[in-house]
């Protein structure tokens, strides 16, 4: 009751209601009234159940309605919408405040300090028709305003200085004369016309209630004086912007969460049992008013409801300066706990002054709050200073029926309030009706609020601190996700859906620091594969060893890991697998990685140049058992060969981008030829694609079809045919090589160390009597097809060094490992491929295309 109820009914029973709601209906009329009330009304009515949702679905602390949006769809969206809402409640205080004292000096002209404005209205509009005449109708001066305002909002300040606890026991003070005024007018509503009334005041009279049952928008002064030549054109929309505010103390309950000893059934109850009855009390009083007086005394008598209270107009300004200033208590405590909370979150640094510890008063945040109050006071005009309330107020509305609509939508887990009497329908029509109110209003308001809300939403992105707390638009991003991969399926890509997925293997075959967990120019490439940028990676490291031991380890590595792909810029996730061995870790990853059709596709590493120089024996095994997994696993391969000399994105390259397409691909080296074009680095080369055929090969017929099939695909490049001397042409022709070029020296080297590791094999086989093995496998050596492998990437190499050796990037097609040959002689093979060219990517692609005519 004291909490909720007393609060809510203080702040929803303000000004406007005593000194506008008669002029309203006089303006708008009866029936539009009550659209209007009851548009409001439901506004408020469906954030009231938004906000019980929310607030019954878990322990509630202190911020009422931020906390709950903050926790709901995340701290950015929370403090953007808290902290105009905070200046929503700091603007209300000065509206109350100048409502108070403009009926105080209504009440008692003697108290002016100043002379009164006198306004002179020769011609006045009654029921559409222009009547001569004048009237004078006199106002407070400004200047009174502004002196007892700032003179009011002090007095208050040092009532919110003492806390709650003061607060609540001074609350009952101000609202007893409230319900007794409310009686009171009832009471002369009933008994009208007394002596002495105004001849506008008819009674309950049924013809009064035809005559005003429509509406009558017309001009008015500054003052709200009917005036055909006044600057103010009034209608409905205008009518719900100076409205709304009388519905707006929904939140003074939940602003004092923190205070309340039950949350999840104070608000509930308290909340909608205030608007309820308030939305009763406005619509019987439509009814009322519209039946009581001429339409020309609802527009020009500003105090009406004094006019006709009984028994005197003395109880009646009593009580409207006691609703008033008690409603304007409720915003001065309220704001400043809402600042204090969003302080005490510590997202916002700048904040840091408003901090406050548990159970003290905020009053740093309630001198603030004290400041904007009377800066708004010095403006003084009550008609300029509640379209701002209202925006305020129903950005902050929009959010709580946002948020309940989120998580209400989504059903995550943690999602079980204990207010049944909700759905997500109604939390969408609620954000809807804010935001058509918003519009209704002004839409320059509305779009200046959201920019302001925009604006600090980017500042607390930029300069704010993460909150400990999920939001709900992650968990928004989490079912679309799981919704998307289940359209997705597990069937095979259409090449035209097809997009790289790549998986990044970081730390094998080259020394890095400790403190490094990839290779700087992984994350390069990886982006080269991805078009504008577009697409994920996936980072991955093995670390050798026992998981129950190196667990720890690599949630560390992970964290680096993913430190790095921040840096640089790479849309990817990480992963940390500990295996017993390189092989066991990467088979497990290469099975495993993945969900449906969002599985990594293409295979990324480093070619291990350092094996021989580092004399690491156990590399060649590992590289050829990677590869065969790929190729069991059907994942296209990428082996990037000069890594170290990768260009980044600021080192632009010229020349060539040359393909050996060698073996059908699925056109996988065209995709990537393709891709790095995009990239600035790239830009300005050109392809060319280099068709190996054997001499008997009609060259200008596979030419032209090479041609004809990247024209079908948009591709532009220059195709080059090279006929190579087959390997049993060569031996009819010779027993040796016959050139004498860069590859030679390395192809005799690479003979003579196969024959000695050849021999060591033997004579372990002949020692420990058994068959050729190598990693515990047979191996089946036949020296012709060795000599035949080796003389194959021999002319491969020195084609390319011939043709390609001023090109910026060489893509040659990736040989499979010749089956039951020892691993040791693949790296031999691959030695010689890569001989001398600065830098290659190997590429093996798949047994279906991922480019198609029509992509």
């Amino acid at each position: 009751m004291m909490g909720v109820f007393v609060p809510c009914l203080q702040n929803i029973l303000g000004i406007i209601y005593y000194i506008r709601f008669t002029w309203i209906v006089g303006m708008a009329g009866v029936w539009q009234s009550l659209v209007l009330v009851s548009f409001c009304g439901a506004c408020t009515f469906l954030t009231g159940i938004s906000l019980s949702a929310i607030a019954t679905n878990g322990a509630m602390k202190g911020g009422g309605p931020y906390y709950l949006i903050g926790r709901a769809l995340g701290p950015e969206v929370g403090v953007s919408i808290g902290l105009c809402f905070f200046l929503g409640n700091a603007v209300a205080g000065s509206m109350y405040v100048l409502g108070a004292v403009e009926t105080f000096l209504d009440a008692v002209p003697s108290a002016g300090l100043f002379q009164k404005s006198v306004t002179v209205v020769n011609n006045t509009l009654v029921n559409g028709t222009e009547t001569a005449g004048t009237s004078t109708i006199s106002t407070p001066s400004l200047h009174d305003l502004q002196v007892y305002g700032v003179i009011v909002t002090i007095l208050l300040c040092f009532i919110v200085f003492g806390g709650v606890k003061i607060i609540n026991k001074v609350a009952p003070a101000f609202l007893i004369p409230v319900l007794f005024s409310l009686l009171c007018i009832y009471l002369g509503v009933f008994i009208a016309p007394r002596h002495n009334a105004p001849k506008g005041i008819t009674g309950l009279s049924i013809t009064t209630f035809k005559d005003n049952w429509g509406s009558e928008y017309q001009r008015t002064n500054n003052a709200g004086v009917p005036d055909p030549s006044g600057s103010i054109y009034w209608d409905f929309n205008a009518l719900v912007g100076l409205f709304f505010p009388a519905v707006t103390g929904i939140m003074a309950g939940s602003n004092r969460s923190a205070s309340l000893k039950d949350t999840q059934r104070s608000i509930p109850i308290g909340t909608l049992s205030a608007t309820l009855t308030t939305t009763a009390m406005y619509l019987f009083s439509v009814l009322l008013f519209g039946a009581l007086a001429t339409r020309e005394e609802l527009l020009t008598d500003r105090l009406l409801t004094a006019t006709v209270a009984w028994p005197t107009p003395a109880v009646i300004y009593i009580g409207i300066i006691l609703s008033t200033l008690g409603a304007a208590l409720q915003s001065l405590t309220g704001a400043p706990r809402l600042l204090a909370a969003i302080a005490n979150d510590d997202i916002l640094p700048v904040l840091n002054y408003f901090k406050v510890s548990e159970g003290s008063e905020p009053h740093a945040a309630t001198l603030f709050t004290a400041f904007i109050c009377i800066c708004c006071v010095v403006i003084g005009n009550l008609d300029l200073i509640t379209p701002t309330i209202t925006m305020f107020f129903l950005l902050c509305y929009a959010g709580v029926n946002l948020s309940c609509f989120l998580l209400d939508l989504l059903d995550a887990p943690s999602w079980r309030p204990r207010w049944k009497f909700h759905h997500w329908s109604l939390s969408l029509i609620g954000a809807l009706l804010c935001v058509v109110i918003m519009f209704l209003i002004s839409w320059s308001f509305t779009v200046v609020s959201l920019a302001l809300a925009s604006l600090i939403y980017y500042y607390v992105s930029i300069k704010g601190k993460a909150g400990d707390w999920g939001d709900g638009f992650k968990s928004a991003y989490f079912q679309l996700a799981l919704r998307s991969l289940r359209s997705l399926g597990a069937n095979q890509v259409h090449p035209k859906n097809w997009y790289p997925i790549p998986l990044i293997f970081c730390r094998p075959w080259g020394k890095l620091p400790e403190n490094v967990p990839c290779h700087p120019k992984l994350a390069d490439f990886a982006n080269c594969m991805k078009k504008k940028g577009r697409g994920m990676s996936i980072f991955v490291s093995i670390i050798d060893g026992d998981y129950h031991e190196l667990a720890e380890d690599a949630k560390t590595a992970c964290r680096q890991l993913d430190a790095y792909i921040d840096y640089k810029r790479c849309e990817g996730v990480a992963e940390i697998i500990v295996a017993p061995t390189m092989s066991d870790g990467f088979r497990s990853i290469v099975q495993t990685m993945g969900l449906g059709n969002l599985k990594p596709n293409i295979i990324v590493m480093r070619y291990p140049e350092i094996w021989r120089r580092e004399n690491l024996t156990q590399i060649p095994s590992t590289f050829v058992s990677i590869i065969n997994d790929c190729i069991i696993a059907n994942k296209a391969v990428v082996i990037v060969k000069g890594l170290d000399e990768w260009p980044n994105e600021y080192q632009r390259q010229y020349g060539t981008i040359d393909l050996y397409w060698i073996v059908r691909d699925g056109g996988l080296m065209l995709l990537l030829s393709q891709l790095l074009l995009t990239k600035e680095s790239f830009e300005s080369c050109k392809i060319q694609v280099f068709c190996i055929s054997e001499e008997d090969t009609d060259a200008e017929e596979l030419k032209a079809d090479v041609k004809k099939f990247l024209y079908d695909l948009r591709m532009q490049a220059e195709v080059i045919v090279v006929t190579m001397k087959s390997w049993e042409s060569h031996m009819e022709s010779s027993s040796t090589v016959a050139q004498q070029d860069d590859s030679h020296e390395a192809y005799t080297s690479a003979q003579q160390r196969i024959r000695t590791y050849l021999d060591e094999m033997k004579e372990t086989a002949q020692r420990e009597r058994h068959p050729l093995m190598e990693n515990g496998r047979q191996v089946v050596v036949n020296e012709q097809k060795v000599d035949k492998f080796l003389y194959t990437m021999l002319k491969l190499n020195s084609t390319i060094l011939r043709y390609s050796r001023m090109a910026a990037v060489v893509l040659v097609s990736l040989p499979p490992p010749p089956l039951n040959h020892p691993s040791y002689f693949y790296m031999e093979y691959m030695d010689l491929l890569v001989e001398n060219v600065p830098r290659m990517l190997i590429v093996r692609g798949y047994t279906r295309d991922v480019v198609t005519f029509f992509t």
